[in-house]
């Protein structure tokens, strides 16, 4: 359990699923507020970028050999 493929893998399902939080909230256009602020929707853009770049990236590092 303490393999650096199931470290990856298990990074790469979470954000994934960060990933399509961020698709669902720009399809459904929902508001996220944070105290008085209001976050914007560009920012669910730059976030959802970001996630699924991390989720394809950390998937091919699991799948290296060597690695564990």
């Amino acid at each position: 359990m303490n393999s650096p493929t199931t470290g990856l893998r298990v990074a790469s399902v979470i954000f994934g699923i960060f990933a399509i939080f961020h698709i669902l909230r720009l399809v459904k256009h929902a508001p996220v507020i944070v105290g008085s602020h209001t976050i914007p929707m560009g920012l669910s853009w730059v976030a959802l970028v970001v996630a699924a770049i991390l989720c394809i990236w950390f998937w091919r590092l699991s799948k290296l050999k060597g690695i564990a």
